[in-house]
């Protein structure tokens, strides 16, 4: 089983949003059983809060469905939990990296490092924008799905 972990600052906008992205990639390509995909937090400011509604929002649009959940915190153990720790922009995998303390298997990447053209994920808590974000991140789900599976053959 293949173990995958997005991390944001947060764990209501973008780590949730990458999460059931790629749930749903995964479920239509009938990999379920094939992977373990969850998200979680850099801070520890939003714990227990639900996904925020601008992801709920730009989910639905998708035909996604969020699910109900609250926000978590990264912690040290779950490097040897997840096959993959993936981060959204650069601050996050400073923190990552704070609380992990280091990353022997290499590990801890930006989700869009797997794309052609590796950039951080802008933060929609503050631009407002879900849309862009959306797409940033079908774009690296996309990329680190194939990455996989590529991996697999």
């Amino acid at each position: 089983m293949i173990k995958v972990l997005f991390i944001c600052h947060g764990n209501i906008c973008r780590s949730p949003m990458a999460e059931f992205v790629m749930k749903d990639m995964v479920k239509k390509r009938g990999l379920e059983k094939d992977f373990y995909i969850a998200s979680a937090a850099t801070s520890r400011e939003e714990i227990g809060n639900p996904v925020h509604p601008g992801t709920r929002r730009e989910l639905e649009k998708h035909g996604i469905e969020a699910g109900h959940r609250g926000a978590v915190q990264l912690e040290k153990s779950d490097y040897k939990k997840y096959d993959y720790l993936l981060g959204m922009e650069k601050y996050n995998i400073t923190n990552m990296m704070r609380i992990l303390g280091s990353d022997p298997e290499h590990k801890v990447k930006r989700l869009l490092d797997f794309g052609s053209n590796p950039r951080d994920i802008a933060d929609p808590w503050y631009t407002g924008k879900f849309g862009p974000t959306y797409e940033d991140i079908c774009e690296g789900c996309e990329a680190l799905l194939d990455n996989i599976l590529e991996k697999l053959s």
